[in-house]
């Protein structure tokens, strides 16, 4: 019995393909309707679906994405497909359609077969891989996304054919769907979009100077611009990450984490930098010498630049990644809120950092001016000089680097009155403070030394059986040394004022007054 149940078998599928073949050809919704029952009846579905492929549906698709020996020339595999799909949408809605509204109609018992999916879909995927093979291939990153977003619109355009919810979710779960999204190869595509965009900031990271953007230098100067290629590469980079062209919705996460890495690319940048200039050594950190190398005028592009990079990250460019991925839930996009903003304020806790950099720099170029404190011993120690009347020539130049920078243009333009307050005070502070280290020190040998003197004096006389109780109503040389001193600190704190900072606020300036007291206060008072 088996051949003879084959052979009725085929009978059967062979006089249903051909009387299903012509239902379709003259568009007979009866003879369909009764083949599609039948198809149904006997579960074989698949062949229903082949027939409608092969004989209305391939050639329409063969007329619009040609393929074969002689249809495949050059070029053709970075052809886009938004008009191939769009001819392709207009022949389902001319020719297919009444197929798909006979097998979808309600309690038609039809809903077995998806001619969507195992027809025009299994066709159009054939036609592509045949024809247009290099469509599938990210190598070209920005013709793969167009032709994956193009391709994206045809199914939910092909869904859009489906009477319900459920219909829908079948479509996506049929094999040939999943099928035709393997052949976009959106893991790849991503790769070679982040390779591209970090690599583009690496390597302006890279440079061992800073590099001041070109119209900076030609004068055209705004202070809500960044100032650096380096800050403008990061901002590019950020907002290439989100950008249309470059953005496939699917991979958001990947590319929330990728903007995430160029802060703290950035970030680290900075740190490291900052660091190793302290360390004064960039050779166990390649990458840090343009921060070696900077004045400290330099810093304050850095300065502006953190400032404008967390105010774009935290307020325009939060805005418009949140604006894109309004579609989430409100637990997923507190979350993407929360960390882009913690990206901007490890942008912003740099600040401190850099003004630090800028002080120290400013603290070693006055301390090179304070050194000239040890030619005061020289000046009145057993040379009988008169005693001072007047400061010392280093003390004008104490604050001079101060006073330079924070009247100069960049600091005028580019740092806020906040920002040049921190700058003066914490300077101010710092050249103090080593002003009155070196002072304490010069008092302390020079008291030393003057008490070992009168000692010696006074041995001498006792031997020469002279008294030791007669005064010498002469300054001592110790004295001269703290008058000068008096009188150098007495112009520092003039200058200071000059800047804008009260003297008596700063606590080392008040140590410096009571460390150059000398030890015969009277005799320098009533002079």
């Amino acid at each position: 019995m088996e051949k003879r149940i084959q052979s009725a078998s085929l009978l059967l599928d062979a006089s249903l393909g051909h009387c299903f073949t012509d239902g379709l050809e003259h568009r007979d919704a009866n003879a369909i309707y009764n083949c599609l029952r039948a198809y149904a009846a006997i579960d074989n579905t698949m062949s229903a679906e082949e027939i409608f492929r092969t004989t209305i549906v391939a050639p329409l698709i063969q007329k619009i994405i040609p393929h074969g020996a002689s249809a495949v020339v050059a070029g053709s595999s970075i052809d886009e497909l938004k008009n191939d799909y769009q001819q392709i949408k207009q022949c389902v809605e001319k020719d297919c359609k009444f197929l798909l509204e006979i097998s979808s109609a309600e309690n038609s018992g039809l809903h077995v077969f998806d001619f969507l999916a195992n027809s025009i879909l299994k066709e159009v995927l054939s036609a592509l891989q045949k024809g247009k093979p290099g469509v599938f291939s990210p190598g070209r990153p920005p013709e793969f996304l167009k032709n994956y977003k193009s391709s994206l619109d045809f199914l939910a355009h092909l869904e859009g054919y489906c009477p319900s919810r459920s219909a829908v979710a079948k479509f996506r779960a049929e094999a040939i769907y999943v099928e035709f999204m393997k052949q976009w190869s959106v893991g790849a595509y991503y790769s070679l979009r982040q390779q591209e965009i970090a690599g583009d900031l690496n390597s302006a990271l890279t440079t061992t100077s800073l590099v001041p953007i070109q119209n900076i230098n030609s004068g055209q100067r705004n202070s809500r611009e960044l100032t650096l290629k380096q800050s403008v590469t990061l901002l590019e980079s950020l907002r290439a990450c989100w950008r249309e062209d470059v953005l496939v919705l699917s991979y958001a996460d990947r590319f929330l984490k990728l903007s995430l890495q160029l802060l703290s690319r950035y970030s680290n940048w900075l740190s490291s930098g900052l660091a190793a200039r302290k360390k004064g050594n960039t050779a166990s950190s390649s990458g840090c010498e343009w921060a070696v190398s900077a004045v400290p005028e330099d810093f304050i592009y850095i300065i502006h630049d953190i400032n404008c990079l967390a105010s774009e990250v935290c307020g325009d460019y939060l805005g418009q990644v949140l604006q894109i991925l309004s579609s989430c839930s409100a637990v997923v996009l507190d979350s993407v809120k929360q960390s882009i903003l913690h990206g901007g304020k490890s942008l912003e806790d740099l600040v401190p950092l850099v003004i630090n950099t800028i002080i120290e720099a400013l603290v070693e170029k006055s301390v090179e001016d304070l050194r000239q404190l040890k030619g005061i011993t020289a000046t009145y120690r057993m040379t009988n000089k008169p005693l001072p009347v007047r400061h010392s020539p280093y003390v004008s130049a104490v604050l001079r680097p101060l006073k330079v920078l924070l009247e100069g243009e960049r600091a005028t333009i580019y740092l806020t009155r906040e920002t040049r307050n921190e700058l003066l005070l914490g300077a101010a502070t710092e050249i103090t403070g080593r002003y009155y280290e070196l002072a304490a020190d010069l008092v302390s040998v020079a008291r030393k030394t003057e008490s070992s003197l009168q000692r010696i004096r006074q041995g001498a006389q006792r031997r020469a059986g002279a008294s030791s109780d007669v005064s010498d109503n002469n300054v001592s040389d110790t004295g001269k040394i703290c008058m000068q001193l008096f009188l150098d600190i007495q112009e520092y704190g003039r200058n200071l004022a000059a800047l804008g900072v009260e003297a008596a606020t700063i606590p080392a300036f008040c140590s410096l007054w009571q460390c150059v007291a000398p030890p015969d206060r009277q005799s320098v008072i009533s002079l």
